[in-house]
């Protein structure tokens, strides 16, 4: 087998297939990266002419079908063993055809390449290949394994032997069931392959083989007892050796079957000596092969159901939790409804596996799942792609059973949520009931007034149905806005257009909403009033928003909550005075006077902070800061 001179051999380094670009590493069998450290320059992936490479989509095929091969090897070397009449008939020609094929495999691998244990490189130096093929147990057992020793024979005597020795000689084609071993290793770690019927299939051949063997071996014994009636099968046929081979074989496979599945019918059984030392063997061996196939079976069977162990051994620490602890049977329901529901969509969020993977591909994952969902968000819609890509590379999805809190009302708002599938219900509790506020389906937003006014949530969110969410960071979003002042503006803006659209019901849940829009310059649409123009409305609520052009802009886009005075920090004033009122910051020094004149009734001119040190820049103030205007 060799390789045209147009294309280089080079390429069959990186690819299994013969498809894709041979310069993509992905590709690359793990067996093939170099150790850590090892330096590996372009030259080195030029190999030699007429070199193989061992992952060579060709050579592997190749490599599948010398297995057919030993399939055929596997069975006739004990086969001709026992009926020396089928190895000198028509299977002497099939051995000599199978012999020949597996002695131009010989002369092939001094053509692989091979792997060098110590720095992970093919080695593709002819001299290199021949040297450690040739000083290695493999070509003296490939060569006795290949070796026509029979047929050699005839032709240098001119006879034609039957001995048994030519037969054990034959069993050394035995040594090509690595290769089958090899191929199995390979379809296990082969994701195109079921796992489970890689191993059953590999189990049922070792068993096949057992029964096989073991059966032609029986029957040998049988052949050469001096006495033919005195043994296990002679007692049944009295000229069993003049009938036919397949008859034989038969009453061999079945003693083999019978007594290798411990059954024991006694119908056929051990007459002799001979034969009873080779039975309590044949037993002994059947125990070993017998644990063998129950522990691999067990241990695939134990593999599929051991996530419904888990379940339930989960749900039974839920209900001892629950009744040592005396919790209602609501609450109950609830906590087993999720974790029912955590162990069915496991297979689907794989968070294990997510989280071995590089945070590119989770990013590239996340932006496949989630980025048209958070477009289609009444908040983020007409935000720029970067931001997009920021704030989903980081979100969690989530699933909720029927009937669960996603979000608690008056619970510290760290997080948000926008619902990809499903449905929720927005309620309060008050006067000991329950009153549901509005309805959310997919796309809408849940958690985000309490997030963005940095405020405990105002309302309860309950599911109705399975749901599924992702779930945003209250602080992940503030850095992500910090470097984008108009994706900043933009999210605002659409927050008042679905501030102003609040039914009258929610707006009374939310005292403040009123004078907050008021200081903002912002009219409140009418409980039931659809606007008449909405590209008009969003236009407007932008202009209300940037308000006047100044050099020095917030640098967080998230509102800023202070408390202002209208006096010096210095002067003593009433209980009432003391506490000041608490606003949300401005975008400029201008406003913030504008704003505390309207509060104070007086316009400042200083604006000091409670150690006296006086404010010259908007952007130099935090959360909760104490300001005295005067």
């Amino acid at each position: 087998m060799s390789w045209p001179e147009t294309r280089s051999p080079s390429t069959l380094l990186f690819r299994r297939h013969s498809s894709g670009d041979p310069k993509n590493f992905a590709s690359v069998s793990s067996s093939l990266l170099p150790a850590f450290g090892t330096v590996v320059d372009e030259n080195h992936l030029q190999r030699k002419k007429y070199v193989i490479a061992p992952y060579d989509y060709r050579y592997r095929w190749w490599q599948a079908f010398l297995v057919v091969l030993v399939v055929y090897s596997a069975w006739a070397s004990p086969f001709e063993l026992a009926f020396r009449k089928a190895a000198s008939g028509s299977l002497m020609v099939v051995d000599l055809v199978v012999d020949a094929f597996f002695a131009a495999d010989i002369v092939l691998t001094f053509f692989v390449a091979y792997l060098d244990k110590s720095t992970y490189l093919l080695v593709t130096d002819h001299d290199k290949i021949a040297t450690r093929y040739v000083t290695r147990i493999w070509f003296t057992m490939d060569v006795a394994s290949t070796l026509p020793f029979q047929f050699i024979y005839r032709i240098l005597t001119g006879k034609m032997q039957n001995g048994d020795v030519f037969g054990f000689l034959n069993l050394l084609r035995l040594w090509r069931l690595r290769r089958v071993s090899e191929l199995f290793k390979r379809l296990e770690k082969d994701i195109r392959f079921s796992y489970f019927m890689t191993r059953l299939s590999k189990l049922i051949c070792v068993t096949l083989f057992a029964v096989h063997s073991a059966g032609c071996f029986y029957y040998w014994l049988a052949i050469h007892h001096h006495n033919s009636d005195n043994t296990w099968i002679g007692s049944q046929v009295h000229d069993f050796k003049h009938r036919s081979i397949w008859l034989g074989y038969t009453y061999s496979i079945y003693w083999s079957i019978v007594t290798l599945t411990t059954v024991g019918y006694g119908d056929l059984h051990a007459v002799n000596t001979g034969e009873k030392l080779f039975n309590m063997m044949y037993m002994l061996f059947n125990i070993s092969l017998t644990a063998y196939i129950i522990g691999n079976m067990t241990n695939l069977i134990v593999h599929s159901a051991v996530r419904t162990f888990f379940m339930r051994d989960a749900i039974n620490k839920i209900l001892r939790y629950a009744s040592k602890n005396g919790l209602p049977e609501g609450l109950k329901e609830q906590m087993l409804a999720h974790m029912q529901l955590k162990f069915k969509t496991a297979e689907l969020q794989q968070d294990e596996v997510l989280e071995d993977l590089p945070k590119a591909i989770r990013s590239s994952i996340s932006q496949h799942l989630f980025r048209e969902t958070v477009k289609n968000a009444y908040l983020f819609q007409g935000v720029s792609d970067d931001l997009i890509a920021q704030l989903v590379s980081e979100m969690k999805a989530e699933y909720f059973p029927p009937k669960v809190e996603i979000i608690l009302q008056n619970e510290i708002p760290t997080d948000f949520y926008v619902l990809v599938s499903g449905s929720v219900d927005v309620l309060i509790f008050k006067n000991g009931s329950e009153q549901i506020l509005s309805k959310l389906r997919a796309a809408d937003m849940a958690g985000e007034i309490g997030v963005m006014f940095n405020i405990p949530q105002p309302f309860t969110v309950r599911t109705k149905r399975l749901s599924q969410v992702i779930r945003i960071s209250h602080n992940h979003l503030k850095q992500v806005l910090q470097a984008d002042h108009d994706d900043g503006k933009k999210i605002i803006s659409n927050y008042i257009g679905y501030l102003k659209s609040l039914k009258q019901d929610m707006l009374e849940e939310l005292p403040f909403l009123t004078e907050l829009l008021s200081d903002m310059n912002i009219k409140l649409t009418a409980p039931n009033e659809e606007p008449q123009n909405p590209e008009a409305s969003n236009s407007q609520q932008d202009a209300d928003v940037k308000g006047p052009e100044t050099s020095s802009s917030s640098p967080s886009m998230m509102p800023i909550r202070v408390i202002i005075h209208g006096h010096h920090p210095d002067t003593k004033t009433t209980e009432g005075d003391t506490l000041g009122k608490l606003i949300h910051l401005p975008a400029s020094i201008e406003d913030l006077f504008k704003l505390a004149e309207k509060k104070f009734g007086k316009r400042g001119s200083t604006i000091l902070m409670a150690d006296g040190t006086q404010v010259e820049e908007i952007d130099a103030l935090r959360e909760n800061d104490q300001l005295y205007i005067f």
